[in-house]
């Protein structure tokens, strides 16, 4: 609570300093600080939700892989941010504040009221060097439901990471290509477990005004330094972003990550995961769209969702399909209202969801979204 507080105030100061220093100073303060003041840009966003799922849980317990929407039978808040941001010629930096059940239930327990915080410096026409915490650069969807086009996250977007510290080189040859490195402390991360550093790679191509073809990956050795080995991990995420028609989009994304020395058969050799979705939109009218999404996750070794007994006596991973569908209203271009509704299905012997007193494979969701931002 005390940690909330000092945040809260910190970034009331903030805004007080940016909204009311051009005031003070309009006349007589120098014309380049008017005009470093003019590169700030304050925006929000607010994402409230109502959720029905037919795990059984209990009265605001957060569900199994608990993201988006993640209380059944309660109204809430996803999120609500706040982002402070300057961009100049040779500098820039952002900081972003958030709080809700999205940060409460999937966000980082260390400096879990940042979403993110860094700052850069021009170093050529063409490169940028920033450092601090960052949101991820992995995935094929995004954390919030504005950036998507369903509300509730696939499975592998759950397990990848979501948040990391370090710092990125991002090169910009042209306007098709563009290029990060990563150095990161790690897997998901603000504050580093052990000695060893993760590498990333950012990869992304334009095609036109169609669409985009990028690659993502990190590499690196999460193991903690009171444990014996290593488990050098590689994650791969290929994502295929293409508007087919004026109102078809489609987004396909696969991933395929590998740990070594994790296999539950034999310790000694290398564990793989592998996931693919796509999504699919429909433009039905100016205001009004149709969504599908089908998924697949494949953790039978456990390294990313936990190990566990299933019903056959049997250790394994998480196994899971999915499919989504959704309607979507936009009120405005900075607003969305959605309806959704999702089925996830587990491999048959994994029965870790309970609907009417007895065990079961599989969950239904259903979610009504309504997201603004400014």
């Amino acid at each position: 609570m005390k940690q909330s507080i000092f945040y809260t105030r910190l970034f009331l100061i903030s805004i007080n300093i940016l909204l009311f220093t051009p005031r003070c100073f309009s006349q007589h303060a120098d014309s380049s600080l008017i005009a470093s003041i003019e590169k700030i840009k304050i925006s929000g966003y607010v994402d409230a939700y109502y959720a029905r799922y037919s795990d059984s849980v209990g009265t605001n317990n957060y569900q199994k892989f608990p993201d988006i929407s993640p209380k059944s039978n309660v109204f809430g808040i996803n999120s609500v941010q706040l982002t402070a941001q300057y961009t100049g010629e040779k500098i820039r930096a952002v900081t972003t504040f958030h709080y809700g059940d999205m940060p409460s239930s999937a966000w980082s327990p260390v400096f879990n009221l940042i979403q993110e915080a860094n700052a850069g410096v021009r170093l050529t026409k063409k490169i940028w060097l920033d450092a601090g915490f960052f949101k991820t650069h992995i995935g094929t969807e995004a954390l919030l439901p504005k950036d998507n086009i369903a509300s509730s996250l696939a499975i592998i977007t759950f397990y990848e990471p979501w948040w990391q510290a370090g710092l990125k080189v991002t090169y910009t040859p042209n306007s098709t290509w563009l290029v990060c490195l990563h150095v990161l402390n790690g897997y998901n991360t603000f504050v580093d477990n052990n000695k060893s550093k993760s590498y990333g790679l950012s990869l992304s191509r334009t095609l036109g005004d169609k669409g985009s073809l990028g690659y993502y990956n990190l590499i690196g050795d999460e193991t903690p330094e009171n444990i014996k080995g290593t488990h050098l991990r590689m994650l791969h995420n290929l994502v295929f972003n293409y508007q087919l028609t004026p109102k078809f989009k489609t987004i396909l994304g696969v991933d395929y990550i590998t740990q070594k020395h994790s296999k539950i058969t034999d310790s000694t050799k290398t564990a793989s995961v592998y996931s693919a979705i796509l999504t699919l939109r429909y433009q039905l009218k100016p205001k009004f769209a149709v969504y599908a999404r089908g998924e697949t996750f494949s953790d039978k070794d456990g390294f990313l969702t936990g190990q566990f007994v299933d019903n056959v006596n049997k250790i394994t991973g998480f196994i899971v399909s999915g499919v989504t569908a959704g309607l979507e209203y936009k009120p405005t271009d900075n607003s969305f209202i959605r309806l959704e509704g999702r089925e996830l299905m587990m491999n048959s012997n994994q029965q870790i969801f309970r609907t009417n007193g007895a065990n079961t494979n599989n969950r239904t969701e259903v979610m009504i979204n309504l997201g603004i931002w400014f």
